[in-house]
């Protein structure tokens, strides 16, 4: 169904989310792929990561957890990933295959990903220097592609970000703009790159080294509908979408909301460094604190939104997917970040349900947004 991936990102989660539904696909026959995994940000501690994704017979994932109420746990070698490339050092080969054989590009660069310094806005951005930011590389990548013929792309963002693909877009005609590029290609951006809204849910709990993971069963890859998109492959997690906001709205009001509880109370109460979820959640105390949350304040605050049923369903899938017993996924993992996760799953949250007609009372919520937003006492 298409071509090369170049995927933005070396994380875990991606080798046990994207690059496997592509591997599987390729197994089902599917023309889709290879990747090529790109480290954009230069870290040395990555390097041995990046090296191990060119060799040869690929890398483990393996799954754990409950499928229809019965443990499960089986083994993946995943074969979808050719080659492993440094931004910083290898730019020229990704430039190549960027603008000769790229189809799609998938990205995961973590919370603060889509920052640019203000230095980097201004007409060197596409004088050949790697630049130094994500949607800078992007910026002078497809500038490349744009100069060589200007071939159709697709762009599927992977971030946690509510509406990823037109921020990313917004970020790349910015940057082109304080370029001095030519109309034409800003053009095309809007017209030959289709960037499309996605949004990706599966807890990879664990990183094997040098690459692979350990994932639960559950897994989506919600992508949104635009004109002209085609998918990457077919793939029973990967859904297409016509509006992505309820999708987007459970799984970060209700799954990583939740876990953002839990990480302030890992930071609060300085509980074991190496706690997970499923420990935290094994101290009654604790459990019945974000039980009570869900009860009194998430769902009477989908329910004011018109989502009550789905929003029920959710949480309970969500508590089991929590107490998975075969999973650690560590609280110190989920804490990092942490203001700028409660930014979008807490106080999001807050200002959505403002608009309800019936909005309920979220004290614990608020107060939580208070300490870690405004640095006000709980």
């Amino acid at each position: 169904m298409s071509g090369r991936i170049i995927q933005f990102g070396t994380s875990r989660f991606l080798q046990a989310h994207v690059d496997l539904f592509v591997h599987e696909a390729r197994l089902a026959g599917q023309a889709v792929g290879p990747i090529a995994v790109v480290q954009a940000s230069g870290s040395a501690a990555r390097a041995g990561r990046v090296a191990a994704f060119g060799a040869a017979g690929g890398y483990p994932v393996i799954i754990r957890g409950m499928e229809d109420g019965a443990p499960v746990e089986r083994k993946i070698t995943v074969t979808s990933v050719d080659r492993g490339l440094s931004a910083a050092a290898d730019w020229q080969a990704l430039t190549s295959l960027f603008v000769d054989e790229a189809h799609y590009v998938v990205s995961n660069m973590g919370d603060a990903g889509y920052d640019v310094a203000e230095e980097e806005r201004n007409p060197t951005l596409l004088d050949g220097r790697v630049p130094a930011s994500f949607p800078g590389k992007l910026t002078a990548l497809l500038h490349r592609r744009w100069q060589a013929g200007g071939k159709p792309m697709t762009i599927l963002p992977c971030e946690l970000i509510n509406h990823n693909a037109r921020i990313l877009q917004g970020k790349v005609t910015e940057l082109a703009g304080a370029a001095q590029a030519p109309e034409a290609f800003l053009t095309w951006l809007r017209e030959g790159v289709i960037w499309a809204d996605t949004l990706v849910d599966r807890i990879v709990s664990e990183p094997l080294e040098p690459i692979g993971a350990v994932a639960e069963p559950y897994a989506i890859w919600v992508i949104e509908h635009r004109p002209g998109l085609v998918l990457p492959c077919s793939h029973p997690s990967i859904v297409l979408a016509d509006d992505l906001e309820p999708f987007e709205r459970l799984k970060l009001h209700i799954l990583n909301l939740g876990h953002t509880v839990l990480a302030d109370i890992w930071q609060a109460e300085a509980r074991p460094a190496g706690e997970t979820v499923r420990e935290i959640l094994a101290d009654g105390a604790v459990r019945a604190r974000l039980e009570a949350i869900y009860t009194h304040e998430v769902l009477p605050g989908f329910a004011a939104r018109g989502m009550g049923q789905e929003a029920k369903t959710y949480v309970t899938t969500t508590m089991d997917r929590f107490l998975n017993p075969f999973l650690a996924h560590r609280v110190a993992d989920i804490a990092q970040n942490h203001q700028a996760k409660v930014e979008r799953r807490i106080a999001a949250f807050l200002s959505w349900i403002d608009g309800a007609q019936a909005r309920p009372a979220t004290p614990e919520l608020a107060a939580l947004v208070a300490r870690n937003i405004h640095g006000k006492a709980a």
